[in-house]
């Protein structure tokens, strides 16, 4: 099998439905993020410990949502062979109940809190940072171009998850999470 097809020699891909665009192209720049995303969960993943392993199966689950979505951001509404595959059914009702479950495990904070702890949390906060990144490129997309709304709301609350699931992590690993010493309280 062949893996290289010289288009992008020029600058240029091609899209579901066959359309070519710039690499610069917003939605080239939507779904690649949504696919860095995607390897950065993958990552995380791989490098969960025994303690954290419980969280190996729900990443690999978003793992495949992410990569509906990026079908889906890969995808013109205006295409009349491909319909969009991701549902949001029951995924961000899904989200919402890991959120909630290892938000009330974690230590109530009342300030920002800085970046890290252990490895895995550490992985999961920069997952929840290149997750708002792909939510940026997705609005600039949608400025443009309609989109499947429920892609953006599944990765607005996926954001939210990873801090969520970042904390959590802490707490399996026994380590704190560190204050930022300037934060004013901003959590009630």
């Amino acid at each position: 099998m062949r893996i290289y097809t010289r288009t992008g020699d020029k600058g240029q891909t091609r899209i579901i439905g066959n359309d070519v665009l710039y690499k610069s192209d917003k939605r080239i720049n939507a779904y690649g993020t949504v696919d860095e995303l995607n390897s950065l969960v993958g990552l995380v993943a791989a490098s969960l410990t025994d303690k954290t392993a419980e969280l190996k199966d729900e990443l690999q689950e978003i793992q495949q949502l992410l990569f509906d979505c990026g079908t889906d951001l890969a995808t013109p509404e205006d295409d009349a062979k491909h319909e969009y595959i991701f549902k949001n059914d029951e995924t961000v009702d899904w989200l919402e109940k890991k959120i909630d479950k290892y938000m009330a495990v974690a230590p109530q904070v009342k300030k920002f809190i800085l970046p890290g702890g252990s490895v895995s949390a550490s992985y999961l906060h920069v997952a929840r940072t290149v997750t708002r990144r792909a939510e940026r490129e997705i609005v600039s997309l949608m400025q443009d171009e309609s989109i499947n709304a429920e892609v953006l709301k599944f990765i607005n609350r996926l954001s939210d998850y990873f801090f969520a699931a970042a904390r959590y992590a802490n707490v399996l690993e026994d380590v704190d999470d560190v204050l930022y010493r300037n934060s004013k309280p901003v959590f009630r």
